[in-house]
């Protein structure tokens, strides 16, 4: 070490190849996604269907039948009530994200996928038979809880399986499988409005116990990852599993790694309190901020309530619900392209680019709205602004599925040693719930009252954000996850918190040269 810099050892060239165990194994996991993306699409599609609102939210239908919703466009939708049905999973997978934690560590990140996927379907059958808001409030509880555990186990299980030049591409198999379950839903709700009769929600809200079943059969069949194995105190199984992922016997180095993590873990008896010692400090902020930061871009104004969004613009029924699917179609597309990338070009530039897409598109979408609407939100678009403002919005969502939103769940999943990474995952996601849940429930009577101004207000955070990254997030590309340290480390601000025996599970191996 000299001047805060750390030579980048061998780690990074541990033996073996990428299998296709382990390709599997992490495609099988990251269809936990499926749930989280099905239900952030579903909801707003379910939301803009006249039935479910007759039956449900009368007040909400009359509102926008009567005059006041032609004379002001931003205020159609507002309702507190109609907003808890969507952000109320998000309040429980925010409390279930702490129980989580402690299952993950305990018992693996196995058990934690095979209970969420059970939760979340128990969840999707109660909301395709509710008669009453009551019972449709307790179903999306209960599909919180099965996203508050699969957002804490799936992240962590795709980081400590994969190796570590792919695993970037492999972690976000998880925000693959959320825009994935985004796009399921925006289909089956186009599908599912032109069902006569009017039952064509419960459909939509009841197909979500597919992804439900898929996760959780997938978690019966899927192995325990060798850290997870390790944690619970069975070093030669956890060797093994090791070889078998990597393909290889020749894991000695690799092997002495996650050894040396988690015999430095076993130390530790209360990572909640650890995760808040100095010596934690770079991972406890980014664990906080990265989340806060993804919420503030806005997209779940966007995923929420696309079909709302469209149709306070002027779109029809139909078209508000394509629209939606054509956004959910590029998110897919650019959440490839950050895949591809990522391990290739690192976590910051996607970050950069992404910001800079993001700050461009909101204000253009603001300008336009502001233009024709006004402050009083009267007025009308035609067709060929309509599609601009449409093409504006696809381009911000890509923007989005390819830097902020995989590598919000990639970067605080492989930043964190072994011995508090439970906690900081646990943070991860309960600070990411609790501010999808503010803006979930908050977004319809923001967009009421600061109107077109609202894309203004995400743009300036994306501006703070894109700042923050720029100075204080490093790249974490092809560094293996128990070396994290050194990149910490050798960073201009962070360094003076990490001390020189944090480096490598817990010292400097001198005879190999390596941090």
């Amino acid at each position: 070490m000299a001047g805060g810099g750390f030579v980048v050892g061998g780690g990074g060239n541990y033996g073996g190849s990428i299998t296709v165990f382990v390709i599997v194994t992490c495609v099988v996991a990251a269809m936990g996604g499926l749930i989280f993306g099905y239900d952030i699409g579903i909801s707003g599609g379910v939301t803009s269907m006249q039935p479910f609102l007759a039956k449900f939210f009368p007040s909400v239908l009359e509102k926008m039948k009567s005059n006041e919703a032609h004379e002001n466009a931003y205020c159609k939708f507002n309702s507190h009530l109609l907003t808890l049905f969507t952000s109320s999973l998000y309040l429980a997978a925010l409390v279930a994200s702490f129980f989580a934690s402690t299952i993950t560590r305990v018992f693996g990140r196995k058990p934690t996928m095979f209970f969420g996927g059970l939760v979340f379907l128990a969840g999707s059958i109660l909301n395709g038979v509710a008669e009453s808001v009551l019972v449709l409030i307790i179903g999306r509880l209960l599909l919180g809880v099965g996203v508050g555990f699969a957002n804490q186990s799936v992240p962590v299980y795709l980081s400590e399986m994969a190796p570590a030049k792919i695993r970037g591409a492999l972690n976000m198999g998880f925000q693959m499988a959320i825009t994935i379950g985004i796009l399921m839903a925006n289909l089956v709700n186009y599908g599912t409005s032109k069902i006569k009769g009017g039952y064509g929600w419960r459909v939509s809200l009841a197909l979500a116990g597919v992804p439900a079943i898929m996760m959780t059969v997938g978690a019966i069949f899927l192995p325990d990852t060798p850290n997870s194995i390790l944690e619970r105190g069975n070093p030669e199984k956890a060797r093994k599993m090791l070889e078998k992922i990597r393909g290889t016997k020749n894991v000695e180095e690799e092997y002495q790694d996650l050894l040396q993590a988690s015999e430095a873990a076993k130390k530790v008896e209360h990572p909640w309190r650890n995760i808040l010692q100095p010596r934690y400090r770079p991972q406890l902020v980014i664990c906080s901020v990265i989340p806060f930061f993804q919420q503030l871009t806005g997209i779940n104004v966007i995923m929420f309530y696309a079909p709302v969004l469209f149709l306070t613009l002027g779109f029809g029924d139909e078209a508000s619900l394509m629209s939606a699917v054509i956004t959910g179609v590029v998110n897919v597309v650019a959440t490839l392209v950050s895949i591809f990338t990522v391990d290739k070009f690192g976590r910051r530039i996607l970050f950069l680019e992404g910001g800079f897409q993001m700050i461009f598109c909101q204000i253009a979408v603001g300008v336009m709205l502001g233009l024709k609407f006004g402050v009083n939100g009267v007025g009308t678009i035609s067709g060929t602004e309509a599609n601009v403002v449409l093409f504006l919005i696809c381009a911000y969502v890509a923007a989005f599925a390819w830097s902020w939103g995989p590598l919000g769940w990639l970067v605080p999943s492989e930043i964190c040693p072994l011995e508090i990474r439970s906690a900081g995952q646990a943070i991860n996601v309960s600070v990411n719930m609790f501010f999808t849940f503010v803006i979930a429930q908050g977004f319809l009577a923001m967009l009421c009252h600061m109107k077109f101004g609202l894309f203004f207000f995400f743009a300036a955070f994306v501006m703070i954000m894109t700042t923050f990254v720029a100075l204080f997030l490093p790249e974490t590309k092809n560094v293996p996850i128990e070396e994290i340290n050194r990149v910490w480390k050798a960073h201009w601000f962070w360094g003076k918190y990490i001390p020189d025996d944090a480096v490598i599970g817990g010292g400097i191996d001198e005879s190999s040269g390596r941090v």
